[in-house]
């Protein structure tokens, strides 16, 4: 069996390599772009890697916001963070620049039919089930976080808490169910162990996941080949899946046993994962969603709300422990607001401090958007514009691209909400000031097809972040309750960010390394 993969493989790279060497020839050549470092690779190893940071700045800044990226035996890829092109790609022909397959069929394999497997007619209908339900109005009066550190300092793993807290908040308002009490000692979930995995995990495949995802990631291959990384990550995909079908099951027998068996449930039968099955109920045929595509929607959502939002967090809090006087006028605003209301904020009280929304959402996205790149492939041949022309390997301007079909096109979310064309010479610094004061003229006149304060970090189009207000609040609320009460300073351990799909830190020393963590030393406030 392994025999007549490996002769697949073989048979796929050679009529790859020979298509691309003698008859797709394309206007993407004269694009400027970094030299592949391999003829079997091209460039592909060091723009998706761990460690890829400085190589995005210093492509960014050689290159422009339009690079060409040689990947597989020669095949060329975009890389774009040009505002108009990103338009065109996101919002105006995003029905020609869809998702990968390799994406796809990732995320089908890993969730299921859900919003991140699904496109066209499908995917319109599950958002439009979806959209009415995740709500902010669903995270007002959410307050949960119990953590407590003992007397004195110590050294705690924030990852591990940020990501048992996210879990818990998904689980209690979007699936009525709690997987973790969060109180010191608590072990937590396997799924929030597993969500922390998954995305390293992964991202150790990317490669293969992008050209050989049809023939190598198969239940049965996976079984049969003695690959170590490969059965931790089916592990982990299982204990994700096993997981949400136990809640499903759960929640539809209480569904049909009627509301006085709802109302013994977590969240009463107010929380999303209800909402949206009884939504389907009451849908028409052609608008509702099989039992497989709610499973989907229930393992996309709580995944993507956990892992992305407790990285967030995490990174939040390490640049409050290390700019401890931007900490501390946090602290101040948050301890005026309640003394002000003399009690807990409310939703409409997190949502109104300006240094909140400054240092913990759009400064935070600006330069660490937890998301650094998203893949689109174009369907169909098309005309891709640009805001200012660039210089082609020929000396000329070009002013659009012709693009083949069937060509991936990375979005640099990263870079482009770092472009100093748009935000300035200082646009690489974390500065929560700079959303104090009016931003620059050429922020608005850029047209980013961002959702969200002129920035890519939600992306946007069909495709943008369903939830990324429920994230928004998310974030508010645990940060708000966390710089109340405990002041956070760095560790001795050195801090290293993996670029993963979704970033994740660990220690310097396993930068490698699958295992997140991000230990920080947390004390009382005074």
């Amino acid at each position: 069996m392994i025999i007549i993969l490996i002769q697949a493989l073989v048979l796929y790279a050679v009529s790859w390599l020979f298509w691309r060497t003698f008859f797709a020839k394309s206007a993407l050549a004269n694009i400027p772009g970094p030299a592949p470092k391999s003829l079997w690779k091209g460039a592909f190893p060091q723009v998706f890697n761990v460690n890829a940071w400085d190589f995005h700045r210093e492509m960014a800044e050689k290159y422009g916001s339009v690079i060409k990226i040689k990947a597989l035996f020669g095949e060329n890829q975009l890389y774009v963070f040009d505002p108009k092109a990103m338009h065109h790609i996101i919002v105006k022909d995003q029905h020609i620049y869809e998702e990968t397959s390799a994406f796809l069929e990732g995320n089908k394999l890993i969730f299921g039919h859900g919003l991140l497997s699904t496109l066209d007619e499908q995917h319109r209908k599950q958002r439009k089930m979806l959209n009415p339900v995740f709500s902010i109005a669903h995270m007002r009066g959410m307050n949960a976080f119990t953590a407590k550190v003992n007397d004195g300092p110590q050294e705690i793993d924030v990852l591990s808490w940020m990501t048992r807290t996210a879990l818990e908040l998904i689980g209690q308002s979007g699936l009525g169910y709690s997987f973790d009490s969060l109180t010191e000692g608590g072990i937590p979930h396997p799924y929030s162990t597993s969500t922390k995995q998954l995305i390293p995990s992964t991202f150790k495949f990317f490669f293969l996941r992008t050209y050989f995802l049809s023939t190598l990631f198969r239940r049965f291959v996976v079984d049969l080949l003695p690959w170590k990384s490969l059965h931790d990550l089916r592990d982990i995909i299982d204990v994700l899946h096993n997981t949400s079908v136990e809640i499903f099951e759960s929640k539809k027998k209480a569904l049909k046993e009627g509301d006085e068996a709802v109302a013994t449930q977590i969240g009463q039968g107010k929380d999303i994962l209800s909402i949206l099955m009884r939504a389907n109920m009451r849908a028409s045929k052609e608008d509702s969603l099989t039992q497989e595509e709610l499973l989907a929607q229930m393992s996309t959502l709580t995944f993507a709300a956990t892992d992305t939002t407790s990285s967030a967090l995490s990174r939040t809090l390490l640049l409050l422990a290390t700019h401890q006087h931007v900490q501390d006028k946090l602290r101040e605003e948050i301890r005026q607001a309640r003394k002000q209301h003399n009690s807990d904020l409310d939703y409409d009280d997190l949502v109104s401090l300006p240094y909140l929304d400054a240092s913990a959402e759009k400064a935070l996205g600006c330069q660490y958007p937890p998301v650094s790149f998203v893949s689109r492939t174009t369907r169909q041949d098309v005309v891709l514009p640009l805001s200012k022309p660039i210089k082609g390997i020929d000396g000329q301007e070009i002013h659009e691209i012709p693009i083949p079909n069937n060509t991936n096109v990375v979005v640099g979310i990263l870079e482009a909400n770092r472009n100093p064309d748009i935000w300035g010479p200082d646009s690489h610094e974390w500065k929560p000031e700079r959303w104090l004061n009016p931003l620059p003229d050429t922020v608005a006149a850029a047209h980013v097809p961002g959702i969200y304060s002129h920035l890519m970090t939600f992306i946007g189009g069909g495709r943008a972040c369903i939830g990324f207000k429920f994230s928004q609040l998310e974030m508010k609320v645990v940060l708000s309750l966390l710089i109340d009460s405990f002041r956070f300073s760095p560790s001795d351990k050195e801090i290293f960010w993996q670029m993963n799909a979704i970033s994740s830190p660990t220690l310097a020393k396993l930068r490698t390394d699958t295992h997140s963590q991000l230990p920080l030393i947390v004390e009382r406030a005074a």
